[in-house]
């Protein structure tokens, strides 16, 4: 009779953290892989090229927690350069990635990983934004956070564009951004 115990694979999932900007997504990003560390699994974080806020090769948070994180130019290059031994994958500022990310995601998760996945929803119009809302369709969790109205001081979910031009795309921060309820939201009209 054999004795040792036969490990089974860990079950794979996507999880999907998402809101309004200045919510805290990359914030509950980190938190989630600094315990996966904890828990002695091998993580990777990925965060996208387009997003150029911060340095490359760091995924850094507005309370200036920090994770090493690899700069990917798509989700081809992600898949390109996942580490054999990695457990958990974070992705940062999914909104930015190419459709081919539900399918890594999906991948991932049916090889047995956790895939941790943060972005924004929705667009500074209040539209769906990019790959999210097909990421929200495949996942087995989703985590909607809100940030705090400047206007009110309420619950806020939209990310109000207050300088810059019409693009859905626009990389931003304080001076381009401002969190707001749905009360507090006016649409943008550049000057």
């Amino acid at each position: 009779m054999n004795s040792r115990v036969r490990e089974e694979p860990a079950s794979g999932r996507i999880e999907v953290i998402t809101g309004g900007m200045f919510s805290g997504k990359s914030e509950e990003l980190v938190r989630r892989l600094r315990r996966a560390v904890i828990g002695r699994q091998a993580i990777q974080a990925f965060k996208p090229a387009a997003d150029t806020r911060d340095e490359t090769g760091r995924l850094v948070t507005r309370d200036d927690r920090a994770l090493e994180a690899e700069t990917v130019v798509d989700s081809a290059q992600l898949r390109e350069r996942l580490r054999p031994e990695t457990r958990v994958v974070g992705i940062d500022e999914a909104q930015f990635f190419d459709p081919g990310l539900v399918d890594v995601a999906s991948e991932l998760a049916d090889r047995g990983l956790r895939v941790i996945v943060a972005g924004l929803d929705q667009d500074y119009l209040r539209r769906p934004f990019g790959v999210m809302p097909a990421l929200l369709a495949v996942a087995e969790y989703v985590d909607k956070v809100h940030a705090v109205c400047v206007v009110c001081g309420g619950p806020a979910h939209y990310s109000q564009r207050i300088a810059g031009g019409r693009e859905q795309v626009q990389v931003g921060d304080v001076d381009d951004y401002e969190a707001r309820c749905r009360d507090c939201f006016e649409p943008y009209a550049p000057e």
